[in-house]
This record gives structure tokens, sequence and C-alpha cells, in this order.
């Protein structure tokens, strides 16, 4: 007569792990794993032979080394892409931007799930409803990259097997290319800003330097008689108001910036009369002697390119677009560029490519050719008219 322990369930020892039946007819595996630990299955089989198979596939992770730990992706995804942000260490803007993703796009969606709840088909559904929800594609390719880099961090530390980010071309912007102003734009741009902000226009343009390079320029960084800045960090404004002084957005952007010639005088100017005193001071500041805000010259930028009659979307930042366009029709390379504006890449064929201090001159050279040349044709076409209107009057 079977026991009443027996009756239960039947127990069936195998060589890797045993099977047992439930009186309800259904199947239940487990396993010794690797600590010594017993496993159990975490569902019921409707025949033998399926937690069998199921034992086999175990056996088979194990033997090849490719067993994980079934609960260690039991970790919340709001805990650890928070610690994981923490612990980058990347520069202010850039951790500023990643807690904001989270924030807004990440967290209110998947920050309940835990990392091995988070299925292929889960951010089918999140990236769907991102879109659908905001309507801005770049925003939601910016959120996808975050979450692909934690999740793929999560892979590493052998919380869950596989990244569960497989949705090919998600993480790519297509963003509306750069605007390129004229020489004649630049200036009317650098007038119309005032004096005292005129030289940053110039840089933006010529250098070309991004306004939070500038924003830390020091005074010893300056050399008029050669006509060269050079960038050794930056001083990116955060959302909170707070200058975070530190390094450039790369190594590439620690640099020597040959300007045009035609540069020297307006550099020489703005030192004479605006920049702060001493080695250590500061290239650019207001009125009242504060360092360069974002938001404050943010106002005085929109009035002088409403003065101008530029486009609304205009940015401060299309004045770099401007710089590399500019440049590479004065017969600059892309490495020369590339070297000119502090910007990195991880091509090979790029890194062998040479652009030394000598070529740098050369390419200033040909914009200072380019943009004299500009303003003398503006220069003759306003004389033509003047003298146009001037005969109109005499007759």
């Amino acid at each position: 007569m079977m026991s009443k322990r027996a009756s239960k369930k039947a127990m069936t020892m195998r060589r890797f792990g045993a099977v047992r039946q439930y009186r309800s007819g259904r199947w239940t595996a487990s396993y010794i794993d690797p600590t010594g630990e017993r496993r159990r299955a975490p569902d019921t089989f409707e025949t033998k032979t399926e937690a069998e198979v199921w034992l086999s596939q175990i056996e088979a992770d194990i033997t090849r080394k490719d067993w994980r730990d079934p609960d260690a992706g039991a970790v919340n995804f709001e805990e650890y892409a928070t610690k994981w942000v923490a612990e980058r260490g990347v520069a202010p803007l850039t951790e500023e931007l990643y807690v904001r993703l989270l924030r807004l796009h990440l967290l209110p969606s998947l920050g309940e799930w835990d990392l091995d709840e988070i299925t292929p088909p889960r951010v089918r559904e999140w990236r769907m409803e991102r879109l659908d929800s905001t309507g801005a594609a770049t925003t939601v390719a910016k959120s996808y990259r975050l979450l692909k880099a934690i999740l793929e961090t999560a892979v590493d530390d052998e919380l869950i097997r596989r990244n569960p980010c497989r949705i090919r071309g998600a993480g790519k912007e297509v963003s509306k290319s750069g605007q390129v102003a004229t020489v004649e734009q630049v200036d009317a741009l650098a007038e119309a800003v005032g004096i005292r902000w005129r030289l940053m226009v110039y840089l933006g343009a010529y250098g070309p330097l991004r306004p939070e390079e500038q924003a830390e320029l020091r005074r010893k960084d300056v050399d008029v008689d050669n006509v060269t800045i050079v960038v050794r960090k930056a001083a990116p404004e955060l959302a909170t108001g707070r200058r975070a002084e530190g390094p450039t957005k790369s190594e590439a952007g620690k640099r020597m910036v040959v300007l045009p010639e035609f540069l020297r005088t307006d550099l020489q100017r703005h030192m004479d009369w605006y920049a702060e005193k001493g080695p250590e001071g500061l290239l650019f500041v207001g009125e009242k002697g504060a360092a360069f805000r974002r938001s404050t010259f943010g106002r005085k930028w929109k009035r002088a390119r409403l003065a101008v009659g530029m486009p609304t979307d205009f940015r401060f930042y299309d004045l770099r677009h401007t710089g590399h366009t500019l440049s590479t029709r004065s017969g600059a390379t892309l490495k020369d560029t590339m070297v000119r504006a502090g910007q990195s890449t991880e091509k090979a064929a790029l890194i062998y490519q040479h652009s030394d201090h000598e070529r740098q001159k050369e390419v200033a050279g040909g914009l200072d050719r380019m943009v004299q040349a500009a303003r003398e044709k503006a220069r003759e076409q306003q004389e033509k008219v003047a003298g146009g209107a001037e005969v109109v009057q005499d007759a």
C-alpha cells in the first residue's frame, strides 16, 4: 500500500536532478546548483518529458559554465539605473541629461520592474508608447541608448543573460542638419549682440569654440601676437544655473586654436577692455563683472538674431556648423576640421591622418582670405548701390 506522502507525488531520481509528479498530474523538477543549493523549476510541467527536457537544458548550461543564478535578475531597475548613473563619473551636463531621461522617460514605465522582467516585447512596447505620446524621436532615441547601456552593464554583471534592447536603429538620432550663416550674417550678429560679446560670436564661428569652452577661457589662454587660443577646460551651465567647471567634452577638446588674422584687432580690444585682469582672469564676464551666464547671454542672442533677421531656430551652436563648413570650403580636410573643433572619433582611418600646428595655420589663413574676400565683395556692392542712388538724385 502506497504511503500518504507517496500518494501526493511520485519522485523519479535521475543522473542529474529529480522529477516529481503531483496528485494533480502535473510535474515539477529540481536540481543541485553549482553552489550546492537545491533549485526548483519556476513552473510545473504537463508531462514528465517536459520536466526532463528542462533539466537537460539546465545541465547543459552548467556544463558550458553558462548557468546563471535564476534569482540574480531580481534587482529593481530604478535602483540599478540610479546607481549606474551615479557610478559613471560622466561630465555634469551628461549626468544631468541621464537623470532627466530616467525621470521623464524610463522610470515611469520601467522603474517598477526587476531587471529580468524587462523583456524584448516590453522594450518595444515602451518605445512605441514614448514615440506616440511625445512625438520626440530624438529624445526617445537618446532614452533607448541609455536603457541599452544600463542593461548592457547588467549583462556584464551577470544579472541578466542577454540585453533585451534589440531594436535595430532605435538608438539612431535623425536630426535636422545644422544651419550655416554667411560671413555677412556672422558680422551682423556680432555687431547686434554688442561690443562686449562680439568676440564670443566670432570665436563660435571661426574658432569654432563651444560656448562652454568660451565660458572658461582665461587671459593666460590667449596669445594675441600669434592670434591663438588654448582650450584647457570647460564650464557648462547646468539647468540649476550652476557653473560646472571641469574638463572639456573629450580629450580632443584640449587644443590650441589658430584664429584667422582678421580677428587680431577684436582679440586685442577685448583683452584690453573686457577681460579680467591677471593670468587667471576670465576672458568673458558680464557688465557687472560676473562670469558668463548662458541664460543672460541667451536673451542678448535672441534680440540680436531678431535684429539681423535670422531664423528663430538659428542657435548659437549653429555658428560651429558655420565654422565647420567655411573651414572645409577654405581647403581644410576632415581631420583638420576635427582638430580645429576639438572633436574625436573612433574611426581608424582618421587616427592616422595628421593635422599639425602648421597645417592649422594654413587652415586659419584660408579662412581669413575667404572672410576678407566676402567682406570686400559686400563693401563693393554697398558702394555700387550708394553710387547708383547718387546718380538718380543728380538726375
